[in-house]
């Protein structure tokens, strides 16, 4: 059973391992630095959402770092829009719409924020890809410090960083997953792909 201080660990080592990421100039660079560290805390930290008896060996399947998806772009407006996302652990996970993306040559995704304590912009993303977790991936979840940056108004989205939420490893967890805004007809086969645990 995971404890709230090991929770707050991974969060500020996840917190610490983007801030990293963003501190590299060469976006290859900073991928490699990405995969590194997240096979890391999958593998090794006690807040893993890896079940502990797969540890030892897992080394989490990630693509090639393919600049083409890499993107920053302005944030639009959007129609106002909330989603209410009810957890098991966590109660009714509040998220309001405050934008959306457009990734040319790919499709758009809309912004979230999470209406509650803390908030954070939330972006996750479902794709047409059988190499991806069916349940969608997250491309940025700045309340957990996934943040890749930006300005006011336009968000650097590398799809290369999209990663699979705690609930694709282990039923423990309950994840908030993408709805239609954030599904897109095309196959993404870029960033962390699925890899069912035995």
């Amino acid at each position: 059973m995971v404890n709230a201080w090991e929770v707050r660990d991974w969060r500020s080592r996840v917190a610490d391992l983007y801030a990293e990421v963003r501190g590299e100039a060469a976006p290859d660079a900073a991928h490699r630095r990405w995969v590194d560290g997240r096979a890391a805390l999958l593998r090794d930290h006690p807040a893993s959402p890896v079940p502990a008896l797969a540890r030892a060996s897992f080394v989490p399947e990630v693509a090639p770092y393919d600049p083409a998806f890499r993107f920053k772009v302005p944030v639009s407006a959007a129609e106002a829009a909330r989603r209410e996302v009810p957890t098991a652990s966590d109660g009714v996970v509040p998220f309001e719409r405050v934008g959306r993306v457009e990734l040319p040559g790919i499709g758009g995704l809309d912004v979230w924020w999470l209406d509650s304590y803390g908030g954070g912009i939330f972006i996750p993303l479902r794709d047409a890809s059988p190499r991806t977790y069916g349940g969608g991936r997250y491309v940025l979840d700045t309340v957990k410090g996934a943040d890749l940056g930006g300005a006011s108004g336009a968000l650097v989205i590398d799809l290369n960083f999209a990663y699979q939420p705690s609930c694709a490893y282990s039923s423990d967890w309950v994840c908030p997953l993408p709805g239609p805004g954030n599904s897109l007809p095309t196959p993404v086969e870029v960033g962390e792909l699925h890899l069912p645990l035995p």
